[in-house]
């Protein structure tokens, strides 16, 4: 089982790339989406939006691609998101499974600032995405496993601006993810308007 945790404010085609390629390259039966509940290393730095409508998002974005679900579990946990207290609790919903815990290479290489991140390597194997031909270096002792997925320069971060301005924002943002965003009237979107030509 892979765990794909992040803030998913929205998602976007890099995270559904990203999850879908782990996936076949390891075989895993299932990738969770794990949307964070209160992402910590990004408290006080922007207003994020509301977990349940994140997960929301994330449950349409992944609603017909095999092998990826939508994970609500830190929401159930409350409080801040930390990937240690997430894998305890898989591990104790789903006794046996083998779990690796998917990070891009920028997370990666700041791992030793997680909050117990050496639980974090016990409880799962660590897989990192990296870009082609730009390896990512890891603290020493650690097991991981390097997964290449084609460099698509998509964030969250322009996706939002892109909302408020108006730019396209085709095929950076699947269909169901923006006919979410529209009905639930998210990121400056009006209830019933995409933001967008849905093409």
């Amino acid at each position: 089982m892979g765990l794909f945790g992040g803030t998913f404010d929205p998602p976007h085609v890099g995270h559904l790339v990203t999850a879908v390629n782990v996936a076949y390259e390891l075989d895993l039966d299932v990738v969770v989406m794990m949307v964070a509940n209160i992402p910590w290393q990004k408290q006080g730095t922007r207003d994020i939006t509301g977990a349940e409508d994140r997960l929301a998002l994330v449950s349409a974005a992944v609603a017909a691609v095999d092998r990826l679900q939508p994970g609500r579990h830190e929401i159930d946990l409350g409080g801040n998101s930390y990937t240690a207290d997430t894998l305890r609790s898989l591990a104790a919903d789903f006794p046996g499974a083998e779990l690796f815990t998917i990070v891009g290479d920028d997370a990666a290489a700041g791992l030793p600032s997680w909050e117990r991140h050496e639980e974090v390597v016990a409880q799962s194997r660590l897989v990192v995405v990296d870009r082609p031909g730009e390896p990512v270096e890891l603290p020493g002792g650690v097991d991981w496993i390097r997964v290449e997925v084609p460099r698509l320069e998509v964030s969250s971060t322009d996706l939002r601006a892109r909302f408020t301005d108006g730019r396209p924002l085709d095929y950076l943002v699947t269909n169901p993810v923006l006919e979410e965003i529209r009905r639930r009237g998210l990121y400056g979107v009006p209830i019933g308007q995409a933001g967008t030509d849905d093409r």
